[in-house]
């Protein structure tokens, strides 16, 4: 059995530094900055890597999606998850299921849209999932994500190092492949927004975080050697966002219809 990714521990580390029920950075900001100016109201959401629920819930409470089902490959993030939804009372409007990596286990045009935010980036087949991204919508569907690229398909030293450093099992691509898996999927006006900007200031923020009170306090939780091992991960981060190398992006595709 695999190991997870993203243990209890784990969770409780990045809720710290970036939110209940959040695992990536921006909460429900950039959930809605992802969203732009898309009409969510009534809509089914399918979203790829739920995590801990925090996402599902914005998209129910803020942006007014009919019914998302959110999907996750671990047991962990999909029990805080439901805890977060049950603590809500949303069990009506959000259901968690746990998946196998691979194929997506619904009908062709089963949903309106399909969103993810910073967890496709443990697909690395980019043309398979967006051709199963593209099956599971309804024609005129969008696909609205934000995933963490690389600039260049070589990576460098510094850009190996940061990703040990995380130890996790990232398929990172390039904005130019993305938009090739899109339009080899069949969506139309696929795009592709760099938020590397935005992302290489507040990575700095919550690095300062974790070395003063938010680090303290989470370190009576996970154990001040967990935290050390996180500044670690921010400390390798950061020259690779400097850079351009790191790029987290936003992408956005529609299903023609």
């Amino acid at each position: 059995m695999s190991q997870d990714h993203y243990p209890t521990r784990m969770i409780a580390m990045l809720e710290s530094i970036w939110g209940e029920g959040f695992l990536s950075p921006g909460g429900p900001e950039e959930v809605a900055r992802v969203i732009g100016s898309h009409d969510l109201t009534g809509k089914s959401v399918l979203d790829i890597g739920c995590g801990a629920g925090g996402i599902d819930i914005a998209l129910v409470r803020n942006h007014g999606a009919g019914y998302v089902t959110g999907i996750d490959v671990e047991d962990p993030v999909l029990t805080r998850a439901r805890t977060l939804i049950d603590r809500e009372g949303l069990g009506s409007r959000i259901g968690v299921v746990k998946v196998a990596p691979g194929p997506l286990p619904f009908a062709p045009g089963s949903f309106d849209v399909v969103f993810s935010k910073d967890s496709i980036v443990h697909i690395p087949d980019k043309r398979a999932l967006m051709a199963e991204v593209f099956r599971v919508l309804k024609p005129s569907g969008w696909f609205l994500a934000s995933d963490w690229l690389i600039g260049t398909d070589e990576i460098s030293p510094l850009m190996a190092e940061y990703i040990a450093a995380e130890g996790l099992d990232f398929g990172m691509s390039t904005p130019m492949r993305y938009q090739e898996a899109m339009a080899a999927a069949g969506f139309t006006g696929g795009t592709t927004l760099s938020r590397n900007d935005w992302y290489r200031l507040r990575a700095r923020e919550e690095l300062a975080r974790l070395q003063g009170a938010v680090g303290a306090a989470a370190a009576k939780v996970v154990g001040q050697d967990f935290v050390d091992q996180n500044v670690g991960i921010w400390s390798r981060m950061i020259p690779v966002l400097d850079s351009g190398e790191h790029c987290p992006t936003h992408l956005a595709a529609r299903k023609p219809g």
